[in-house]
């Protein structure tokens, strides 16, 4: 929700208004990718780099207090506690990162690493390609095949990269999405608490 005020207060000035089909269409991008669709969708007299640093300092106003999704801290103590090893891969700039997380840091330090996409060198395109997946996979010490891995997803553009990265995808949508942006993930959920790990090959929940 952050993000839709941060953007739409770079918006404001030129009375244009984010719509949920923009969201949709930018979810799970790069910063520089997301700044040259919002420039060219909305005829901005802006560069990239103008765009992203007044995105990114409204954001920073914003994010400060980000909220986990429900069941998102069950699940990842959950993995931990059976030693299955996870990573974050995400399209947001490490600083960017540091701040959603100011007050979940014991939680988020669980990871075995991350991976932010917008300031990492390795990850030469953004979602739907593939490589922040197979970069991420490849920073585990037993450099898992593609097949062994479990992608959450929040974005079509998400569900994509996994799909192409030859992964499994949990895909957690947001409600406005339609069934057809949605058909590609191997299961869909409303939300983290319906995911069942057994059902992929992992130790049940013990409650």
């Amino acid at each position: 929700m952050a993000c839709c005020w941060a953007a739409q207060m770079v918006l404001d000035p030129y009375g244009k208004t984010y719509t949920f089909d923009v969201k949709q269409q930018i979810m799970g991008l790069q910063t520089r990718q997301v700044a040259e669709f919002m420039i060219k969708e909305y005829d901005l007299p802006l560069t990239w780099e103008e765009y992203a640093k007044q995105q990114s300092d409204n954001a920073r106003a914003l994010m400060v207090d980000s909220q986990l999704m429900p069941g998102a801290e069950r699940l990842l103590r959950h993995l931990h506690a059976n030693k299955v090893p996870f990573a974050l891969a995400t399209s947001s700039g490490a600083d960017m990162v540091e701040l959603k997380t100011t007050h979940h840091r014991e939680l988020f330090n669980l990871f075995h690493h991350r991976v932010c996409g917008s300031t990492d060198s390795e990850v030469k395109n953004g979602k739907p390609a593939p490589d922040i997946f197979l970069v991420a996979a490849s920073r585990f010490p037993d450099k898992p095949a593609p097949a062994n891995c479990l992608v959450f997803e929040d974005s079509p553009n998400g569900v994509e990269a996994g799909n192409s990265a030859g992964m499994q995808v949990i895909m957690v949508p947001d409600e406005r999405l339609s069934p057809e942006r949605c058909a590609h993930a191997t299961k869909v959920l409303r939300s983290l608490n319906d995911f069942k790990p057994e059902e992929f090959g992992l130790p049940p929940f013990s409650n």
